[in-house]
Parts: structure tokens; C-alpha cells; sequence
């Protein structure tokens, strides 16, 4: 039953392979040629290797800077009140001003009126996030090599 109909079928497709040799060499060699251009592509575009940095002490925070600095948050839930919580006092004794918004359309709202010392934070989830400026948005993300 089930070994017959395998071989019979085997047998079929080494026929339709045998009288379609145009398309079985392309078959082949496509995936072989995507290959070496993908190989080509990346050799001409290498990784950049950065060189060890040495360990060194940075010294100690200049604070004047951040005083009267504010950071507007969305969404307010007990996670991110929490995270900015600790971003404020846990790391820096004053001058850290922490503002929730209900939306991130109130966020970008109350960044178009706020001085260059305003920085959003809108949570994605309680592990990602994304930074938003003035003028741009920066995205959270573990360093990767090439983009």
C-alpha cells in the first residue's frame, strides 16, 4: 500500500526532474547564486569591531545640570510609577520633576510647550520603552552591532 504509492510517486518525480532539466538547474543554482551574493553583500559591508574600553572612574555627577529637569511618563499604571519613582530619588537627591500623562498624545502636547529640559518616557510594556525629545524619538534597544 503506503511503500507502492511512495515509490510510484518517487518514480514520477525523478521522470517530470528528468524531462524538465531547465527548471531543475534553476532550481539548484538559484538558491546557490542568492547565497553568494548574500556572502558578497556582507563582505563588502563588514562589522565594525570597537576596541576594548578600559575601566576608569568617571567621577561623580555634575547635578546642576538636571535641576528643575522634567520627565513626563505614559502610561501611568503602579509599574511605570514605580520605575520613575526610583529614576528620581533612588538616583539623584532633587531637581528631577516626574509628570504622568493619561496618553501619549497629552505627552507630545505638553512637550511642545515645555523648554528644551523636557524628556518623555512612553512604556510600551514594563520592560521596553521609547524616548521622546523635543525633536526626535529614540528607541530603547540592546546594542547590535549593524542595523
Amino acid at each position: 500500500g503506503v511503500w507502492r504509492q511512495t515509490r510510484a510517486l518517487l518514480f514520477k518525480n525523478c521522470l517530470i526532474k528528468c524531462r524538465t532539466k531547465k527548471s531543475s538547474v534553476q532550481e539548484v543554482l538559484f538558491p546557490l547564486f542568492f547565497l553568494f551574493w548574500l556572502i558578497l553583500m556582507s563582505m563588502m559591508h563588514p562589522h565594525r569591531r570597537y576596541g576594548e574600553v578600559a575601566n576608569t572612574k568617571l567621577g561623580a555627577l555634575d547635578t546642576s545640570m538636571l535641576v528643575n529637569f522634567v520627565i513626563g511618563f505614559t502610561p501611568p499604571t503602579p509599574t511605570t510609577r514605580e520605575i520613575m519613582r526610583k529614576v528620581a530619588f533612588d538616583n539623584f537627591e532633587e531637581g528631577i520633576i516626574t509628570e504622568e500623562y493619561l496618553s501619549e498624545e497629552e505627552l507630545q502636547e505638553a512637550s511642545a510647550h515645555k523648554p528644551s529640559n523636557f524628556v518623555g518616557v512612553v512604556f510600551n510594556d514594563a520592560m521596553s520603552y521609547q524616548l521622546r525629545f523635543p525633536d526626535s524619538i529614540a528607541m530603547s534597544s540592546i546594542y547590535m552591532e549593524s542595523r
